[in-house]
């Protein structure tokens, strides 16, 4: 059997927000809310690919290669709790279109290359907490973050020493004029 790698398209949060997020959290949450997110694997998601061969990830990035969209501006401004799943959240309150269009192409491309894609809408998040086991409160609004989206990557999931630790190994730039 071919050896895979567990592999996803995100965008990666500038430094100076990830830190911002983590600031906010460590004031907003309890101690007991759940398994916080490491800095470092502070992402938003677009296209999650799941456990892929060398080839099919190799065919996947030809394919993102040849996205041509505009950068955009990505609002951080709602949070909320998947009780379901054990999740907290954060994410856009109003997705940009452009951020919508990329992660349709790229879910569109994942499917036709055989990579299971979620029958849910696509849900713009942050992943803050995994584990929580019970209704945590969400802050009030009244927290934002901002700033400009001008790529995306390709990340491989890697769990060792007992912990998960994204590595980036491609990423792509969207064109210089946002939309």
């Amino acid at each position: 059997m071919a050896e895979t790698r567990r592999l996803f398209f995100a965008l990666q949060l500038p430094k100076e927000v990830q830190q911002q997020i983590i600031q906010w959290r460590a004031t907003q949450f309890p101690e007991e809310t759940g398994r916080p997110v490491a800095a470092e694997n502070l992402h938003l998601t677009l296209a999650f690919l799941g456990d892929i061969s060398a080839e099919k990830q190799q065919a996947l990035s030809l394919l993102a290669g040849r996205i041509r969209q505009r950068g955009f501006t990505l609002t951080i401004d709602d949070a909320g709790q998947w009780v379901r799943s054990n999740v907290v959240w954060i994410g856009p309150r109003h997705a940009p279109l452009g951020l919508i269009q990329l992660a349709n192409m790229l879910r569109a491309q994942a499917a036709r290359s055989g990579c299971y894609q979620s029958p849910q809408p696509f849900h713009p998040h942050i992943t803050l907490y995994r584990n929580t086991t019970r209704a945590v409160a969400i802050p009030p609004p009244g927290f934002r973050w901002q700033f400009k989206v001008e790529a995306f990557a390709l990340y491989e999931s890697v769990f060792k020493q007992g912990r998960t630790r994204y590595q980036q190994l491609q990423s792509w730039s969207l064109s210089n004029k946002e939309e």
